[in-house]
């Protein structure tokens, strides 16, 4: 998880401060040597975290005030210095005609965020179009097109053409049907001249309602030098994070931003396309303290959900219908999700329960199995699995097509079976229905039964 190791150093110092009986020099000397362990190895600017220590230690020698009062308040300072140094929250907030124009430098990830983002507006009812006019970057125009058809969205671009105005008056017409229009901008090794006059112009000619810096996490510290510089030349209106998953610079990147008053907008989280997410300062201390993100968590599953097919499965439940298709849709679905840990490390209470590594990667490697060996069967086995059970030559043969075992495949068969009874008792109840002694009787019928 990002930023796991200020995360677990917190913990333990909140832990320790709650749990001493006398709040010792020891003691605080130990939680402060810890977190700035962690923080400095986060990148996080020096000067910054000496501050906070200071600011510990000053509370916490302080005679005036005494115990229990004294630990809330230490609580609640380290609490409210993390989320300082983080920033604050600050939205996108879309008009019915929005003009997004981003800027950045080579290999910050600037085209694929911006599929990305384009992908999480069009599914929230965004009518979203993307406009290349990055006419610098060999294949920049190609990278555009395949990430804007890999999220489905239109494309708006001209391999021929070098100068991007005459790109803008191309598509000017075409672009007044769609409601947000996120434009790609040609980058530079660094912020130099030709690069600011060039999106001076391509500004005077969109006049964007926002204009958003791109950068990747795994440039820490540097990154307060690259907004300040956007900032002075541009007047950018905030920031994208990518790489947020990979880098122990992490950080230095977010640190950097709240310091140069560049708010974060969002993060990039993963390298497929629904792996994004709104950045909450607030929600983000909760998941590196273990306590989880259900609103980020809700945000993904919209994001990775396909909504045409969940409707067909409900209609198909409705009917009294659940194949080994359905559950091979539902086990698609969760994989976009992303791994397991990252799935429960949103869920409040889980990331606290160390769930072991290698229980993890076994529960993803069987949910793969399983999806290998509805590949291999045919269409009547997927329709009707029961036959599977009366001719066992069928399930040898799955297995052995599926490069899985006849053991995997009927524990498959099990599960599907249990999740299908559930359903059916699910469905089966109408709305207002469902009382205190039902739901007692479905959690002692299936509890430990079911494992996906």
């Amino acid at each position: 998880m990002v930023l796991e190791r200020i995360g677990n150093a917190l913990m333990s110092g909140i832990k320790k401060i709650s749990n001493a009986v006398f709040l010792d020099k020891k003691l605080i000397d130990g939680v402060v040597k810890d977190l700035q362990r962690a923080l400095i190895e986060a990148d996080v600017n020096v000067e910054l975290v000496l501050s906070l220590s200071s600011k510990i230690k000053k509370l916490a020698y302080d005679e005036t005030i005494k115990g229990i009062d004294k630990k809330e308040q230490l609580i609640k300072l380290i609490h409210d210095e993390i989320a300082l140094l983080l920033g604050e929250k600050k939205e996108l907030k879309l008009s019915k005609k929005t003009r997004i124009m981003f800027l950045g430098l080579y290999g910050a990830g600037k085209t694929t965020t911006i599929a990305k983002l384009g992908f999480y507006f069009a599914k929230r009812g965004r009518k979203v179009a993307l406009l290349g006019l990055d006419t610098q970057r060999p294949a920049a125009m190609d990278q555009l097109e395949q990430m804007a058809k890999k999220a489905n969205l239109p494309s708006f671009i001209d391999k021929k053409e070098k100068d991007p105005l005459k790109i803008i008056e191309k598509y000017k017409k075409d672009l007044e049907k769609y409601d947000l229009v996120l434009i790609d901008t040609a980058g530079r090794d660094s912020l130099n001249k030709i690069l600011i006059k060039e999106i001076e112009n391509l500004n005077k000619k969109i006049n964007p309602d926002y204009r958003i810096l791109v950068m990747p996490a795994d440039i820490g510290q540097v990154a307060k030098k690259q907004s300040e510089e956007f900032q002075k030349a541009l007047s950018i209106d905030g920031v994208i994070i990518t790489r947020m998953d990979g880098t122990s610079k992490a950080g230095g990147a977010l640190t950097a931003c709240a310091e140069t008053k560049s708010p974060v907008f969002f993060i990039g989280v993963g390298e497929q396309i629904h792996e994004i997410e709104t950045f909450d300062p607030e929600s983000f201390i909760q998941r590196i303290l273990g306590m989880g993100d259900l609103n980020t968590l809700l945000e993904k599953v919209k994001s990775a959900t396909d909504e045409k097919q969940t409707k067909r499965i409900e209609e198909r439940l409705k009917e009294g219908k659940f194949t080994l298709l359905d559950l091979y849709s539902q086990l698609e679905q969760v994989n976009k999700l992303g791994s397991m840990d990252k799935i429960l490390g949103m869920v409040p209470g889980m990331s606290a329960a160390k769930v072991p590594k290698d229980v993890l990667i076994k529960q993803e490697e069987k949910m793969k199995n399983w999806k290998n060996a509805i590949s291999s069967m045919t269409e009547i086995e997927i329709e009707n699995p029961q036959i599977l059970e009366k001719q066992t030559s069928r399930i040898g043969r799955i297995a052995k097509g599926s490069g899985t075992t006849t053991t995997e495949i009927r524990e498959l068969l099990k599960q599907y079976k249990l999740l299908k009874e559930m359903l059916n008792m699910q469905g089966g109840l109408k709305e207002g229905e469902i009382d205190q002694k039902t739901m007692q009787k479905m959690a002692k019928k299936f509890k430990g039964k079911i494992k996906i």
